[in-house]
C-alpha cells in the first residue's frame, strides 16, 4: 500500500475492517462520516480504488439518490 495516499490507506483500512464484520454496501458519504474525510474526497477515491486494491473488492452496484459501492474481501 506504499502507492496509496493517507486518504486512500483510511479508506481501504474502514472498508477491510467494515467487510470483516459483515457489512458490504456503502455510500461514499457514510464513509466520510465514519473516517472524518468529506463525501466528495471519498466519492473520488472509491474508483481509483477500485482498481488498485488487492485487499478488498470495490464495485459500483446501483445508484438511486447516490452511487453504492460493493464491497467484498479480496
Amino acid at each position: 500500500m506504499s502507492n496509496f495516499t493517507e486518504e486512500e490507506k483510511q479508506i481501504v483500512a474502514y472498508l477491510r475492517e467494515s467487510v470483516a464484520a459483515g457489512e458490504r454496501y456503502f455510500r461514499a458519504k457514510n464513509i466520510a462520516d465514519a473516517i472524518g474525510l468529506s463525501a466528495k474526497q471519498v466519492g473520488v477515491r472509491l474508483p481509483r480504488l477500485a482498481e488498485k486494491s488487492d485487499d478488498v473488492e470495490i464495485e459500483k452496484w446501483g445508484r438511486a439518490r447516490s452511487t453504492t459501492w460493493r464491497v467484498t474481501r479480496s
